[in-house]
C-alpha cells in the first residue's frame, strides 16, 4: 500500500466503461519516513476523498478487491483517508 496526499482531479468524459461512476483522483505518493514528496499517479476513490486529503492506496491486483472493481481497468484505488501516522525516530 501507499500513502499520498490527493492533490486533484480528474475528468475524462470518454473513458472505458468499466471506469463509468468512479471518481478519479490525482495522488502525490508521501515517503512519510524521510518527509519527501515523490511521483503523482491516478487513482480511482472508492471513500470520498478530497483535495488535500491523506489517504491510502492499494495498488496492482490488489485495487480491484472490491466487490464492484473485479472488472475495472483501474491499477490504484484509494482505500482510506488516514486521520494520524506517528513514525518513530529511531533508526
Amino acid at each position: 500500500m501507499i500513502i499520498g496526499n490527493v492533490v486533484g482531479n480528474v475528468w475524462a468524459t470518454r473513458k472505458n466503461d468499466s471506469l463509468t461512476g468512479l471518481k478519479l483522483m490525482i495522488v502525490q505518493r508521501l515517503d512519510v519516513c524521510r518527509g519527501e514528496e515523490k511521483e503523482s499517479f491516478v487513482a480511482a476513490d472508492l471513500v470520498g476523498a478530497g483535495i488535500g486529503e491523506r489517504v491510502l492506496v492499494a495498488t496492482g491486483s490488489a485495487a480491484r478487491q472490491s466487490e464492484n472493481m473485479q472488472h475495472s481497468l483501474v491499477d490504484a484505488t484509494i482505500i482510506g483517508i488516514i486521520d494520524e501516522i506517528d513514525v518513530s525516530d529511531e533508526s
